[in-house]
């Protein structure tokens, strides 16, 4: 409780049930608690610093400390009152949380952790200590998921000392910053730049620079710069020039020697934390209503390993998008309608059906949610290639794909015909009989290179594979009528055919 990054000048929190005497912190008789914010109608900061509690005539004139919690002081406990809510002798029964116990799972992000895991640790082991509960670690499992990265765009900044202007340079040319980092006057700078007049009232003075600008991400396509989109959202670089390899933009006018092309500004990407003052930040709201819920959610997911940060890129979300265009044509098309159908399934469709049950289920249960999004993403496109509408099938997909997806799959089971929300339908459970595989695609090769791939029986003897390859089309076309002096066939490994 002495831990300075305890304290809080606000007016939410927990207030400290402290009052003060002569300087001294006394602490409030249990019969004066729980102590209650009171209400107010005005938040404004408090004077020397002191929180909004330090305005408040009733609270100040009982001298109760006006600092409060913070947040993470009740959420870290919080726990424990969820066993036993409507006790109002103690915060939880003995009886409720030797039940209960421990919180199975935690998941929180790493900067998350040190506030709210290091008072979860602390409340848990006090309470522990005076035998009011049976456990003294929180959570059985923690799971610190990583941040999500933005991609930054950048480039170099020449600023004057009289403040002038700003020179803003092209990442193009491959020794461009090193030229721009060790230039000493003003010849040099014209030397580089080229001498135009406009240059030339802007830079009177040696420059200070900045290698780390940046722009505003959703200005800048593949590294190009929309420069009349950066001078109409940024106003205080209106006055910029952007100097380029054939000239320089101002005022969103080209002025150059060049203009076949060369007049382009590009800047250099690099991932670093998303934030607002690195002008990363994706703004979800926009995500949304180009591509809509499920796809934001699944790509978050697909992005990689949960536990690892990974940069944002939108470029990549496109692939999510068509892959649930695609789930769609498994039971509509755009011009014939409706497809799906209530016909049984066949082997081959239960085969990949299980497969995938097995899959997500197990990469599920192990937090490897990009695994599952790309295993439903094959399973997609096997069910596609062998035009399977079956309604047995794409009802137990649609269940699968719930979590990661949920909206698209409400509204396909509702068009399959089912009156109860797909969230109340019993998860799949893999069948055996679908998971033993009982054939191997084998490459075959033609004196050691690859030539074409077979399906064949796992337990096919020598002779059947010879008999089988010898009778495909491809095979024959490399032997171009010779016989083969040796069959090499290495079971559930490759085929090599020696000519």
């Amino acid at each position: 409780m002495r831990d300075a990054a305890f304290s809080r000048q606000r007016y939410w929190g927990e207030p400290f049930p402290i009052i003060w005497k002569n300087g001294i912190a006394y602490p409030l008789d249990e019969k004066e608690l729980p102590l209650i914010l009171p209400e107010v109608e005005s938040y404004k900061p408090g004077p020397d610093g002191e929180g909004p509690l330090a305005n408040i005539p009733e609270w100040t004139s009982r001298h109760l400390e006006t600092s409060t919690m913070p947040g993470y002081a009740g959420s870290s406990w919080y726990f424990l009152r969820y066993m036993d809510p409507h006790n109002m002798q103690q915060f939880c029964d003995r009886k409720a949380s030797d039940y209960w116990r421990q919180v199975d799972l935690y998941i929180g992000g790493t900067e998350h952790a040190v506030g709210h895991l290091l008072y979860s640790r602390m409340w848990t082991k006090f309470l522990f200590d005076l035998g009011l509960i049976g456990f003294d670690e929180p959570f059985r499992k923690l799971v610190n998921q990583g941040m999500i990265q933005g991609i930054s765009e950048m480039t170099i900044v020449q600023t004057s000392e009289n403040q002038k202007g700003k020179l803003i340079l092209d990442y193009t040319p491959p020794d461009w910053s090193n030229k721009a980092l060790n230039l000493q006057n003003q010849d040099s700078i014209r030397q580089v730049f080229y001498s135009y007049d406009l240059l030339d009232e802007l830079i009177e003075h040696d420059v200070k620079f900045s290698t780390s600008y940046h722009f505003p991400v959703n200005s800048i396509v593949n590294n190009e710069v929309n420069i009349q989109k950066i001078i109409k959202e940024r106003p205080d670089l209106e006055e910029a020039i952007y100097v380029c390899k054939g000239g320089f933009w101002i005022h969103g006018q080209w002025h150059g020697q060049d203009s076949s092309g060369k007049n382009k500004f590009y800047t250099k990407s690099e991932v670093e934390k998303m934030s607002k003052s690195r002008l990363n930040v994706v703004n979800p709201d926009d995500i949304l209503e180009k591509y809509g819920a499920d796809t934001f959610r699944m790509y978050e997911m697909f992005l990689g390993p949960v536990e690892q940060s990974k940069p944002w890129d939108t470029k990549g979300i496109e692939g999510v998008h068509r892959f649930l265009r695609k789930l769609w044509r498994l039971f509509y098309d755009e011009s014939k309608g409706k497809v799906w159908t209530t016909a049984g399934a066949m082997d081959a469709e239960l085969k990949i059906l299980h497969k995938t049950i097995k899959k997500i289920g197990d990469d599920t249960e192990r937090f490897s949610f990009n695994t599952a999004v790309s295993a439903m993403m094959i399973a997609v496109n096997e069910l596609g290639d062998l035009k399977c509408h079956k309604k047995e099938v794409l009802e137990k997909i649609l269940i699968l794909l719930t979590p990661y997806a949920p909206h698209i799959c409400e509204e396909l089971w509702h068009r399959l015909g089912n009156e109860s929300t797909i969230l109340d339908a019993p998860y799949p459970v893999a069948e055996q009989k679908y998971l033993a595989e009982s054939e191997k695609q084998y490459p075959v090769a033609i004196n050691g290179k690859t030539r074409t791939e077979l399906n064949i029986s796992l337990d096919a003897t020598q002779e059947q594979v010879e008999a089988l390859i010898l009778a495909d089309s491809t095979v024959r076309k490399w032997l171009d009528g010779k016989s083969p002096k040796k069959v090499i066939y290495v079971r559930n490994k490759m085929i090599n055919i020696v000519v």
